[in-house]
């Protein structure tokens, strides 16, 4: 494919099928040491993401526990276990 005058390319059908990329699809490229991917950020969920790498990176940085730690933020969702000894 080719890069238009204002940096444009067509995403071929095929991967728009795969990727379930449709018109108002949010779509990101991200450079990385292979190259460039097409990340698709927003779009249709039902998709599942093509790897593991690109839904990680896609989730990146989109959850906040302001600072608590994993059993801090367990307990702050489900409140404090009352089937443990207190000891």
């Amino acid at each position: 494919m080719r890069v238009t005058e204002k940096g444009q390319v067509t995403i071929p059908k095929d991967i728009r099928d795969r990727l379930g990329i449709v018109p108002g699809s949010e779509v990101e490229f991200v450079a990385d040491e292979k190259g460039a991917r097409l990340v698709l950020i927003a779009g249709n969920t039902d998709q599942k993401p093509a790897d593991f790498e690109a839904w990680l990176n896609s989730v990146s940085g989109s959850f906040d526990t302001g600072g608590m730690s994993t059993d801090e933020f367990m307990q702050w969702l489900r409140g404090p276990r009352d089937d443990l000894d207190p000891r």
